[in-house]
């Protein structure tokens, strides 16, 4: 199944960079055997728009513009659920088994993600009630994707 993380905003070159391309390759390995792709990394401009709700219908429709529309749309919003890394290892797998095509994560821009974004994703994923930047939650995700990669390959990274 293949997984994509897409981003609005691009990662610098540095100690961020490093540790979600260190997860996404480590994902990929370990992913090999469980069938699941190594994520793929979109990363799209920011909208330059004056207005939030103008930048947020911009970076939308770029985001639609770049995906495969045969993936399911996961977006990263403060409002979704924090699952355990447990059940949302279960999830993919569940995804997987049920013959998805793959799996879309989407961190937006600054202003979030359009409601009419989120109401097309087929799940809404928080990590926590903070606020993150986006730097953050493309490392959080990228690691919460190796793990539930060991998870479902059995494993020991992950211990509960």
């Amino acid at each position: 199944m293949r997984l994509v993380i897409a981003a609005v905003g691009r990662l610098k070159a540095g100690p961020e960079r490093e540790l979600v391309s260190r997860y996404v390759e480590r994902a990929g390995q370990v992913g090999r055997g469980i069938a699941l792709s190594a994520p793929e990394i979109v990363e799209l401009d920011e909208s330059r728009a004056r207005r939030p709700d103008d930048r947020k219908r911009d970076e939308a429709a770029a985001l639609a513009a770049a995906l495969d529309p045969e993936l399911l749309i996961y977006a990263l919003d403060e409002g979704g659920r924090s699952p355990t890394s447990e059940a949302f290892a279960a999830d993919l797998g569940r995804r997987r088994d049920d013959g998805a095509a793959g799996v879309a994560f989407v961190i937006g821009g600054a202003d979030g993600l359009a409601e009419e974004f989120l109401a097309r994703s087929a799940a809404k994923l928080a990590f926590g009630a903070m606020t993150w930047p986006h730097q953050i939650v493309r490392l959080l995700l990228a690691e919460q994707l190796y793990r539930a990669a060991t998870i479902l390959a059995g494993h020991p990274y992950h211990r509960s």
